[in-house]
């Protein structure tokens, strides 16, 4: 099997086309930025309110998009690159005869239905043509799939929500559950019961056994995961942790599990939907969203400093005065606001949160609990359309607990060959890595131990193995042009393995230490996917909630009179409030939930 790597050509010089093992790994990588006028501070609006946002991902563009609606005089620094993990990237060196670079990125996207507060934004940013600015370049998938190796895989096809369905009971949740899994997984009919019972005991628990129980409650042990059969465990707890949040199902947090879950499910019925349950973007995502976002809040007078790497937050008289940068000349100077919000991930926030910023907010110190790990992509440039299906896999029996997707069927307003590349690539199978500790199929090692070379031939293996087990062949080597993996992974296959853009992860009482957006420095304020907010994962609607949380605080201690940012809560279904309020009761006299035979 042949391939290039795209992932980095800082140290070569070789042909455009070679095997996975020719040619030595490489670290780090270009990523291409968008630029941004360099400003000593920021400009000062007529009320005199200045913003300093401290990092350009999700969080901080809509921190900065709010923002700039009220009037406020805002510039964000950034790092790397504006948009953060939900970016796409230039493929170094891929453009040939006039043509775009091959769109990279970190990780595909998925925005599911359930979202409340990302679509609206993705409304609210102009797009040629489009009346409902970026959220019409949302296309949905009609289906997923469970691909196991060695068996035939499990396909579930996506409703369109229409109109609502009638009342919802608890009968009702345990009959649609239960039928689902017997019908489409397999499963023995006494676990898939045994799991509905499980599903409808969450539904109806009120929010206090919901914090007090099941935060600290393992998902396997909530599931009773280790008395059940290997495809109990593999499709419904380890499949739904470890591949979808990469957390290990034995520590994941069932209330983080479950409420999304939970979400997921009613966005199936058609409950509280922004739209179908899988939805990806019609452009790589700097052409669907990212660029064009940009570009409007620049029109807002968002002013931006890209290259700007955060590393101090000076304190004295209990405020915040001023915010340390480094220039990529590497020069450092300190940057001046009324107002800062910390949109940085959160391995990167912290250490820049000095000792004096901990001592007057506890809650920052308690941050430095929160676990991070890798969830990281690569794509795959094939020279043949490769739509496996059309939706996400969800490769439930690779050792490196991959997903997938096939991006090109989507892109219908692109023609790979005539925008992008050399002109042979036709498709782009993207793939996120989620376990990078286990070891491998082909070399025995984990991936950090793996080359990069080595690890883009591990995925395709994995790959092939999941998707060509069943009498079909649906890669083939002959096909692969090339591969681009994360730049932000860098020194693997060396001891010193690094990821510079990793995931917070929900092992169990996380929640009780995710800061709230508002500290106890008046002119400081948080927002990042690692926040406490409703959907309790880290996820751009997360950061995006989290952004709108930080805005009203800002507000608030700014004495502003402008219009506070609606922050919308996860859909919970009217028909279980009784059932809730009932569990509310048993559990202020120590009972279990009514449901819970357990």
């Amino acid at each position: 099997m042949t391939g290039t790597d795209h992932s980095d050509r800082t140290d070569r010089t070789g042909s455009t086309r070679r095997t996975f093992v020719a040619g030595a790994a490489a670290a780090g990588g270009a990523v291409a930025a968008l630029g941004g006028t360099a400003a000593a501070a920021p400009r000062r609006s007529k009320a005199g309110q200045s913003v300093a946002v401290l990092g350009g991902g999700v969080a901080g563009l809509t921190a900065a998009h709010e923002l700039a609606e009220r009037g406020f005089a805002v510039t964000v620094y950034e790092k790397k690159a504006l948009g953060g993990k939900a970016r796409s990237m230039d493929v170094p060196d891929s453009a040939k005869g006039g043509r775009k670079p091959l769109p990279g990125e970190h990780g595909f996207r998925f925005i599911p239905g359930f979202y409340q507060n990302l679509p609206d934004t993705l409304r609210r940013i102009p797009f040629p043509g489009n009346p409902n600015g970026c959220h019409d370049n949302l296309v949905a998938s009609t289906e997923v799939m469970l691909a196991r190796t060695g068996r035939e895989d499990i396909r579930l096809p996506f409703a369109t929500p229409g109109t609502p369905p009638g009342p919802l009971t608890p009968d009702d949740l345990v009959r649609i559950v239960k039928g689902l899994l017997i019908t489409a997984c397999n499963l023995p009919a006494h676990e898939a019961a045994y799991f509905a019972g499980r599903v409808l005991v969450f539904f109806t628990s009120c929010d206090k056994r919901r914090l007090d129980d099941w935060e600290r409650t393992p998902w396997w042990e909530f599931l009773k995961a280790e008395k059940m059969s290997k495809d109990y465990q593999q499709l419904l707890a380890i499949g739904i942790t470890r591949n979808i949040v990469a957390t290990k199902a034995e520590v994941a947090s069932t209330k983080t599990v479950a409420n999304c879950m939970e979400a997921f499910l009613l966005n199936l019925l058609g409950r509280g939907a922004d739209g179908e349950p899988d939805r990806v973007l019609n452009a790589p995502t700097n052409e669907a969203w990212i660029d064009p976002w940009v570009m409007h809040l620049r029109g807002l007078g968002v002013r931006f400093e890209v290259g700007a790497a955060v590393e101090d937050l000076p304190y004295a008289d209990g405020r915040v005065t001023g915010a340390v940068v480094r220039t990529p000349d590497g020069a450092r100077r300190t940057v001046t606001a009324d107002h800062y919000i910390c949109a940085m991930p959160v391995e990167h926030a912290r250490k820049v949160w000095g000792k004096q910023l901990r001592a007057a907010d506890p809650q920052l110190g308690r941050a430095d609990t929160l676990e991070t790990d890798w969830m990281t992509g690569i794509q795959f440039y094939l020279t043949e359309p490769t739509p496996v299906i059309h939706g996400h896999v969800n490769h439930l029996d690779s050792p490196w607990s991959l997903t997938s997707v096939g991006q090109a069927q989507y892109w219908k307003n692109r023609d790979f060959p005539t925008d992008y590349g050399d002109g042979q690539v036709r498709d782009c199978f993207s793939v996120d890595i989620s376990e990078w500790d286990r070891p491998g199929m082909l070399y025995g090692r984990t991936a950090k131990q793996c080359t990069r070379d080595e690890v883009a031939r591990e995925v395709w293996a994995q790959l092939k193995a999941a998707l060509n087990d069943t009498g079909r062949t649906v890669l083939r080597d002959s096909t692969l042009h090339s591969w681009f993996l994360d730049p932000a992974v860098d020194g693997i296959g060396t001891p010193d393995p690094r990821n510079d853009e990793q995931l917070l992860i929900h092992p169990t009482g996380t929640w009780f230490n995710r800061p709230t957006s508002r500290t106890k420095i008046p002119n400081l304020f948080l927002a990042g996917d690692y926040v406490a907010v409703d959907i309790d994962l880290a996820t751009m609607e997360g950061a995006n909630a989290a952004a709108r949380q930080a805005v009203n605080a800002l507000l608030d201690a700014a004495g502003s009179a402008s219009p506070r940012c609606a922050v919308k809560p996860l859909y919970r279904a009217p028909e279980f409030e009784g059932l809730k309020r009932h569990d509310e009761f048993r559990y202020g006299l120590g009972l279990r939930n009514a449901f819970d035979l357990s």
